[in-house]
Parts: structure tokens; sequence; C-alpha cells
């Protein structure tokens, strides 16, 4: 497999972009290679520009529930951009996914289009605080929620400790409002209310863990949550920018049966396009201007481009639900044939998987939070990497991600890559 015209790109590409990448994950240095510059996607393969095919599991990180170039969303997006680009003002298309999405998770009354994930949760926080009028803000260890200030925050020294900043250009005095806990942890989060549930303003939480490998909640730990932020007056927030419409038609909330005050939604809501958004309870959602105090705005938010895209593809979803239990089937599939491959080869893994959402951890006990999971060995994820993009199959970068399907993923790709992982384990 030549990569030639990729290594190149990346060269030049570094004269003018920090690192040569727009994102951190995508220069391959987790997995100490280059990385590859790609050409075009359709269904679920992606295509390089020395010409190399993939079976693609990264799938934009995320929102191609549906592979890439679907028919409906390409279409929609092509009608749409017949009739503008962006307008900076109200659009039909806008109503019309906000009351999708409305319809459709029931905890969620209203909802405001913005541009990013990051953007979603950035905003949920302040109108948290605003609604609350407290400050403090409880995350938990390996999540991630975007890369604004108050979420770029580490563990402290303890359980019921306040966080340190994780990112050079962020003040600690943003850090001392947020509290960072461990994931899956019920006593540390009742151990915080217990001391200082009058000051929290909101809890946020991926209810599927994304971004420290593939992490389920484990029974209980999701009401618990609810039940506290409720006893105390606390806005609960799920970030459901990775799993909203993925685990189910109504995400998470409604896979797990939790419901939060503000879910934060991204990605598959766009079908592909920049888009997010944050919903919830009407009471709260009233607080943003200008019905309220909490200002946040966005000259791209609304986007007719990608509320096009968002309308076809959750217009699909709906009336193609079954989508969901044949993506589950797949998941079953690659998780059994994993384990068994590993087990038979004397590799010590741990496949992780909640849905379409799967992570291999390279690794002898369960991963239950960023502990366990920062324990596996990165160093097997790398030659694992490596020798699984040999074969013709597209990997996250880095252990620290998620293995995403789609609805494009055919019986063949998914036998390809069993086979390839087979051959894979020999090795290791």
């Amino acid at each position: 497999m030549k990569t030639d015209k990729s290594k190149a790109a990346f060269a030049e590409a570094k004269k003018y972009i920090p690192g040569g990448v727009n994102s951190p994950v995508r220069a391959f240095a987790n997995v100490g290679a280059n990385p590859l510059f790609i050409d075009r996607a359709k269904g679920s393969k992606i295509y390089d520009i020395d010409g190399n095919e993939y079976i693609d599991y990264v799938g934009s990180w995320g929102p191609m529930l549906l592979g890439h170039g679907n028919e409906r969303v390409r279409a929609a997006v092509k009608a749409a951009a017949d009739k503008g680009m962006s307008f900076g003002a109200p659009c039909l298309a806008e109503t019309e996914l906000a009351k999708r999405i409305c319809t459709t998770v029931p905890c969620v009354d209203e909802v405001r289009m913005v541009n990013s994930g990051t953007e979603a949760t950035m905003s949920a926080l302040r109108l948290a605080r605003g609604y609350t009028g407290r400050n403090i803000i409880v995350k938990f260890e390996g999540c991630y929620h975007g890369h604004s200030d108050s979420l770029l925050i580490k563990a402290g020294s303890g359980a019921a400790t306040f966080g340190a900043a994780s990112s050079a250009g962020v003040p600690e005095d943003f850090a001392k409002y947020t509290l960072v806990l461990p994931y899956n942890d019920t006593k540390a989060a009742e151990a915080s209310f217990e001391k200082m549930g009058g000051e929290i303003a909101a809890v946020i939480v991926e209810p599927v863990a994304g971004n420290m490998g593939v992490v389920p909640p484990k029974e209980g730990f999701l009401v618990k949550l609810r039940s506290l932020t409720e006893e105390y007056g606390s806005v609960f927030i799920m970030d459901e920018v990775m799993t909203g419409f993925r685990l189910s038609l109504s995400g998470a909330s409604g896979r797990f049966g939790v419901d939060a005050d503000i879910i934060t939604f991204g990605k598959i809501i766009g079908g592909g396009m920049p888009v997010g958004a944050y919903g919830g309870r009407r009471d709260i959602m009233e607080f943003v201007s200008p019905s309220g105090p909490v200002y946040q705005a966005g000259t791209l938010s609304g986007n007719p481009l990608a509320m096009a895209a968002g309308n076809a593809q959750l217009e699909y979803l709906r009336t193609h639900a079954y989508i969901y239990e044949e993506i589950e089937k797949k998941g079953e599939y690659l998780e059994r044939e994993f384990t068994a491959a590993a087990k038979r080869n004397g590799v010590a893994a741990r496949v992780n998987r909640v849905g379409s959402m799967m992570s291999v951890f390279f690794a002898d006990a369960e991963v239950t939070d960023f502990k366990t999971a920062s324990q596996s060995d990165t160093e097997r994820f790398k030659k694992y990497f490596n020798e699984m993009l040999k074969r013709g199959i597209y990997l996250a970068p880095s252990q620290f991600e998620s293995v995403f399907l789609s609805g494009a993923h055919s019986d063949d790709d998914l036998e390809k890559t069993v086979k390839a992982f087979g051959e894979v384990m020999e090795i290791l």
C-alpha cells in the first residue's frame, strides 16, 4: 500500500497549518504514522489521494450513520444550495429540524441550533449557570465535551477536589469552578453533592463515554446523577453530541430511559454537515436570548444546508427505524468475533460496545473509567491500528476513540474486518 501522495500532502500542510491538521487526532501522532489525506467517500468506503480503498469505521467521527453520500441527504443539500448558501435569517428548515428533535426526544421541549458540539456544550453550561444562579460545574474524567475553557479541565488530586487546566491558555480561575469526578463513580457524586450541592449549577456527562474509548455507564449511574440533580436543584446535562440519534431514535436518553434537563446534539443531526444544538425543558430553554437573559448567538446557526441535511437524515431514520436493530446485530457480530479471535491467540483484549459504538482495549481488566482505560496497552494498540490499516481497515487513530458502525457496512465488509482482525491477533 503506497501512501507517497499523502506523505507529501502532510509535509506541505505543515507549512501552513499548525501540525498540518485542523484537529489534533488527525495527525496520527498517537499511532506513530503519517495521516492519510482523503479524496472521496461513498457508503462504507473512503479513498485516499493515493487511490487506496478502506472500509471506514470512523464515519467522520460518528455522524455517518447511513454511510457516506446517502442519496437522500445529498439531494436535500443540493436542492438547498440551489436556493442559497446562507441567509443569516430565519428559514423554514430550522423549525422543521427543531420540531423533529422535540417530537422524537421526549425530554426536549425547545431546541437552539448552533454550529458544533463544542458550541452546544459551552452554551448549555452558560444556560445552566444563568438558570440556577450558581457557578460550579461537575464533569467526569475522560469525558470530552468540546474545547471550551470551562471543560478543558483534568482531574484534581482527589475525588471531590477541583480540577486543573489541561490546556495552555486556560486560566486556572476557570478550573476552580469545575469539579472533576471519576466516571461511573456514584459514591464520588453523592459525596460531592453532600459537600457543595447548593453551589452546583450542573452536572454534564457523556451517557456513554466515547472519548476514552467506549465506556458504558454502569447500571444505576445515570439514574443516580438524575436523582442528585433533582434533589439539589442542579441542571442535568447529557452530552449526546456522539450518541444522539445514534444509539436509538431518541438517543442514549431513550435507550437507557433517563431524562435530562438539557441534551446537547451534534454530528448526526446535520447528516455530516457542521451543526450542533442544545435543547431541553421549556422553562430552562426560555432563559435563552431573546426570550431570556442568557445570551448566545451565531450568524451561521440554522444554516440552510445543514438544516436540509439534518432533516433528510432524521426523516430517513424515522421511516427506517429498523436500521438500529440491523446495526446492533452488526455490532454484536464484530464484538463476538473480535473477542473470540483475541482469546484464541492469547491476546489480552477487552471489547466494549454499546449499539453501533465499539472499542478494543488491550487490557486484562474490565475498562469502566478513565483510570482503567489509561492502563490499557497503547503500544499494542499502535501495532494493531497500523496492521489493520495495511489490510484496508480504517480505524480511529487513537486508543481513546470509538469505532462507528453504519447502515452501509455490508456483510462482506464485516467479514473482511473480522478476517483482518484475526490475522493481526496472530502477530500481536
